[in-house]
């Protein structure tokens, strides 16, 4: 899969690491506000062995305020230029509003990462008018919404359903299949039942055997389970990434990258043996 800034084997495990700059995300909001703050972040993350840096300007947790499209600009864009200015990685852009995505693209962001999968009102054409790798995640509802009593048949074959229309909605309107991502979307409109569910049976979610990201970072599934605080849940996530990657997932989008990385590469032995 080719990159705008670098070319990535995912045949290994792969690490995102995670840089909200935002005021209200779950884990890490107002601690990268600041464009200094940010690129601090960004560079120790690099350091502990991220392969892309993730940056969002919107929280999607539940009940999350909208932000606008101005503000959204104002967040994301400054970071993303000297990032792609000061390091050499593939900048990620969280992000499901079209004109993000375009000024994103422009600063130097090398693949876009939509929650709402490019439902969003022009998304679809400004993803493939970037022409950068896109990742389409599964989720039920809206984030203000998604967990009022989220309902399913079968989340994992509801999942592969949705995620397959996504993928060939995005093929039809240009971009290359070998430039999308699939993200099962942990969390995003589903219950505890429901997350464990899809982490238990993730082997099946496929599509045109395209690559996985999977988040599951310090999610409140973990939480909820152990009764741990969201700073408390490192060991969880590193499990749960495990997991994840021996199912399956080409790419795990956390927190703690330092730990992650190492699970990754133990992981990629695994696979190589």
């Amino acid at each position: 899969m080719l990159f705008k800034q670098t070319f990535l084997d995912l045949s290994v495990p792969r690490v995102m690491g995670i840089l909200n700059v935002t005021p209200d995300s779950f884990s890490d909001g107002g601690h990268y506000n600041s464009l200094d703050q940010a690129l601090y972040q960004a560079e120790k993350m690099l350091q502990d062995g991220a392969d892309f840096i993730d940056v969002g300007g919107e929280s999607t947790r539940p009940g999350a305020k909208n932000v606008s499209e101005q503000d959204e600009l104002d967040r994301v864009i400054p970071v993303i230029e000297k990032l792609h200015e000061h390091f050499d990685t593939v900048v990620s852009v969280d992000t499901s509003k079209a004109v993000v995505m375009t000024e994103a693209v422009k600063a130097g962001a090398g693949l876009i990462n939509d929650v709402r999968a490019l439902r969003e009102p022009g998304a679809i054409k400004a993803a493939a008018a970037g022409n950068v790798p896109v990742c389409l995640m599964h989720m039920q509802g809206q984030p203000r919404t998604m967990q009022h009593s989220p309902s399913y048949v079968d989340v994992c074959a509801d999942v592969v359903d949705f995620l397959s229309e996504r993928v060939e909605a995005c093929i039809t309107e240009g971009i290359k299949s070998d430039q999308i991502i699939i993200d099962p979307g942990f969390g995003f409109g589903k219950s505890q039942q429901h997350n464990f569910q899809l982490l238990g049976e993730l082997e099946k979610i496929s599509v045109q055997s395209l690559p996985m990201l999977v988040g599951i970072s310090r999610k409140s599934m973990l939480g909820n389970l152990l009764n741990r605080d969201v700073y408390e849940r490192l060991a969880a996530s590193i499990t749960a990434a495990t997991i994840s990657m021996l199912k399956g997932a080409c790419i795990i989008r956390v927190h703690d990258v330092k730990e992650s990385v190492d699970a990754a590469k133990i992981v990629a032995a695994l696979l190589k043996g």
